[in-house]
């Protein structure tokens, strides 16, 4: 008996070793739920990061909606002439496809495309905006023309990816060819909207100094939104306006 303790002692200490060194190793969580994973050696060839929403504005490109719309917008895109509602000569344009679809559009070619020969028509009776409205401006034609030859395509942007640079922003370079684009074609002429006119600098001056300029762009409530019927001016656009408020307003 003496002989046999020894042996079981020995046995003994083996069984509680095992045992304690399973349970070291026998978590109740797997370790790999609890590292961080290395990012470094993930593939992002083959699982790019999506970038489509924030694609910046290429100054080569034509974006229709940021550009060409607007335009259509200020001036043509209004009640009795076409917009949906009243649909003159079953032209609508206050969207892509009405657009391409109505306007006689034909891509890559600008004389075959009705409506580059409506806003370039001599005929005062024919040409579009109709008087008693002024026509396009040559860069408004400009753009338009522009948009047809790269193919009339509904290309997308986004205005805000970059930069926005608000360092002394000019009245004359920076702020009028945006008014003119999406404000002028209603604020403007013998009986502008709201009496209010934008195609010159005393005119926007006084809706700069009553706050109403502000207020429209920003959409703020109280204010009618502007542009009336469209998208709101980009956030970088916004920014220069209220940047150059800020500065004074000057005609620069």
């Amino acid at each position: 008996m003496r002989q046999l303790l020894p042996a079981l002692f020995t046995i003994f200490i083996l069984v509680m070793s095992l045992n304690t060194w399973s349970c070291k190793h026998d978590p109740t969580m797997p370790e790999d739920s609890m590292t961080p994973v290395d990012t470094m050696d993930i593939d992002t060839i083959d699982n790019p990061v999506d970038t489509s929403d924030i694609t910046p504005c290429d100054s080569n490109t034509v974006y229709f909606n940021q550009q060409v719309l607007p335009i259509l917008k200020s001036n043509c895109a209004f009640s009795a002439c076409h917009d949906a509602a009243s649909a003159q000569g079953e032209v609508i344009l206050d969207n892509y496809n009405q657009v391409v679809a109505t306007a006689g559009v034909e891509p890559f070619d600008l004389q075959g495309s009705d409506l580059y020969e409506a806003i370039t028509e001599d005929d005062e009776d024919k040409r579009m905006p109709p008087i008693p409205r002024s026509p396009l401006t040559p860069e408004q034609i400009q753009i338009i023309s522009a948009w047809i030859l790269q193919g009339a395509e509904n290309e997308e942007c986004d205005p805000d990816a970059e930069a926005c640079d608000t360092d002394n922003v000019s009245f004359v370079n920076d702020l009028q060819p945006i008014l003119n684009n999406t404000c002028v074609g209603c604020h403007s002429g013998s009986a502008p909207a709201g009496g209010i006119i934008l195609g010159d600098y005393d005119g926007v001056k006084v809706v700069v100094d009553d706050g109403r300029l502000l207020g429209a762009i920003n959409w703020e409530s109280g204010f009618s939104s502007m542009p009336q019927g469209g998208e709101q001016l980009s956030d970088c656009v916004i920014d220069q306006f209220t940047a150059w408020i800020n500065d004074g307003a000057l005609n620069n």
